[in-house]
């Protein structure tokens, strides 16, 4: 997964397997900030996969960390995101333009990972 892009326009990484192991990689690449959060996530999904005895929680795990890396990895989209999650939590302006643009980025980062 080493070998960035160059130019500002590409991915600063390219898209991970859906395991784990190279979600938590990728993430320790492109926002290293968030490697903790992923740890106990991962964590709290394995002890609920064990109680309840379903992989709903690791499925759930794999989901939310390939949607951020599949954000993250594209920093003017990363950036855009931030953008409108702003203008939603500040709440001065009515949200729905920037609620369907959030929704937007989402689908297209899914539909990279595989989702």
């Amino acid at each position: 997964m080493s070998g960035q892009l160059s130019g500002s326009h590409g991915p600063l990484i390219p898209m991970p397997e859906l395991t784990p192991d190279a979600l938590r990689a990728a993430v320790s690449e492109i926002a290293p900030s968030r490697v903790p959060a992923l740890t106990r996530h991962l964590f709290e999904a394995a002890i609920n996969a064990q109680k309840t005895g379903s992989l709903a929680p690791l499925r759930a795990f794999v989901h939310s960390w390939a949607v951020f890396v599949a954000i993250e990895r594209q920093p003017e989209r990363a950036a855009r995101l931030r953008e409108l999650e702003r203008i939603v939590d500040e709440g001065e302006a009515d949200p729905a333009e920037a609620l369907a643009g959030v929704q937007a980025i989402r689908e297209t980062a899914e539909r990279e990972a595989g989702l």
